[in-house]
């Protein structure tokens, strides 16, 4: 066994082994813990594969923005988990069949390439090796794979305005701007005049 196959299964192993805390532990605080652990052995296998610069947005991207505000957003609210496990029962049904029918294309990706091998290698790029990785792959997403990079953004977009639309609750009480009311002000409305003695001060 060489050096990179070494490192390579101790990497591999505790990206799967931080995976499976990831959704088995019970305080969410340590689930985002793990899950930086994952996402920084998973930058390690993409070191070792030669692709630095997708190991280097690993690390800044996930580990540096997204798995820290999950960790502080986590931290600092205060939300009732136990209510949240209580109601999960109720949907259950709809989580094994999500997760059969990830597992089955899975399996038929992975199968793929003991079923018909000259599919898989035929949908290999070629290595160009005079230029260098980042502009490898991004001629790569920009050009061939340009509608499915699009796609994923979209899909990304209506997630965030899924989850602020879900997470918005508007208190009773709150004064707040409205547009079209300060649109329609006019002078009568908005000024009043107030005659004031000489020497009475205000």
């Amino acid at each position: 066994m060489t050096l990179p196959e070494f490192f390579f299964y101790i990497f591999a192993a505790i990206t799967v082994a931080s995976a499976v805390m990831v959704i088995s532990s019970r305080n969410p605080v340590h689930s985002v813990l793990f899950l930086i652990l994952a996402f920084v052995n998973s930058a390690g296998i993409f070191m070792l594969a030669g692709a630095e610069f997708l190991a280097l947005i690993l690390i800044v991207v996930y580990v540096g923005a997204v798995a820290v505000l999950f960790l502080f957003v986590v931290m600092m609210l205060d939300v009732d988990f136990g209510a949240f496990r209580r109601g999960a029962l109720q949907y259950m049904p709809v989580g094994i069949l999500v997760a059969a029918i990830v597992l089955l294309e899975l399996l038929l990706v992975a199968g793929s390439t003991f079923v018909s091998p000259e599919l898989a290698a035929g949908s290999v790029l070629p290595i160009d090796g005079t230029i260098t990785n980042t502009r490898a792959l991004g001629q790569v997403i920009y050009t061939r794979y340009v509608f499915l990079f699009e796609g994923a953004g979209l899909v990304l977009l209506v997630a965030m305005i899924g989850a602020i639309v879900l997470t918005l609750h508007h208190k009773q009480g709150v004064k707040r701007q409205d547009i079209g009311e300060q649109v329609r002000r006019s002078p009568e409305t908005s000024i009043e005049v107030v005659k004031i003695k000489s020497g009475s001060g205000l």
